[in-house]
């Protein structure tokens, strides 16, 4: 008895402290969208800008930038949904999921995104997280995270496969690195618990974003 108490309670911390970290991102990106709109977007200025070296700091900048408050609203919510799933397992497995996350999609956008474009926007990490979640059952024959990913599939699938056709002004690029870095994390990270434990286009601001918004143009 003690023993499941036990093994409850460390359950418990450990969503929590993922949970924190969630929010903790969520924050980040309101309040640099706050200063941006304030700023008339010019942070959104800071995003990938393809194969040239000043565009690399975008991989890292570029998930909590937007291209306003429609944008962001729309990223936030499944942000957040996929990434509490994720947070079962822990603070850690959440930040090592989105870094590898942050990582693939951004190189892959900068290497292959249209020249002249500039993504932002946490969509891409939308797509890793849905990808690692879909994908870690796979790897770990863990019968509940198979049954998780069914659910993600289910739920997020057709909307996920839709903003993988390109289209002027989203960056399908962001969205198909971000759910090949999701695999990578499901097949690289040590197995756990279900949940996460065990285009082309010319100038302008090009956004990464999640199923079925569309962000407001940036200059």
């Amino acid at each position: 008895m003690r023993h499941t108490e036990a093994v409850k309670t460390a359950r418990r911390a450990a969503l929590f402290e993922g949970a924190a970290v969630i929010g903790a991102l969520v924050a980040l990106m309101w309040v640099l969208e706050i200063v941006n709109k304030i700023d008339d977007q010019r942070l959104s200025n800071d995003g990938i800008y393809p194969r040239t070296l000043s565009g690399l700091p975008g991989i890292l900048s570029a998930p909590f930038l937007h291209a306003g408050f429609g944008h962001l609203l729309g990223n936030t919510v499944p942000f957040v949904v996929l990434g509490l799933v994720i947070a079962i397992a822990g603070a850690r497995r959440v930040i090592e999921v989105t870094v590898i996350v942050i990582l693939v999609a951004g190189l892959g956008t900068w290497l292959t995104a249209g020249s002249g474009t500039n993504t932002v926007g946490a969509s891409g990490v939308v797509f890793g997280y849905a990808g690692f979640l879909i994908a870690r059952g796979f790897f770990t024959r863990n019968i509940g995270a198979l049954l998780v990913g069914v659910v993600v599939a289910l739920l997020f699938g057709g909307a996920l496969a839709a903003d993988l056709v390109p289209q002027t002004g989203i960056s399908w690029e962001d969205h198909l690195f971000g759910g090949l870095g999701g695999i990578l994390a499901a097949r690289v990270l040590p197995g756990g618990r279900a949940g996460g434990g065990g285009g082309g286009g010319g100038g302008g601001v090009k956004a990464a974003i999640s199923p079925r918004n569309r962000p407001k143009p940036t200059g």
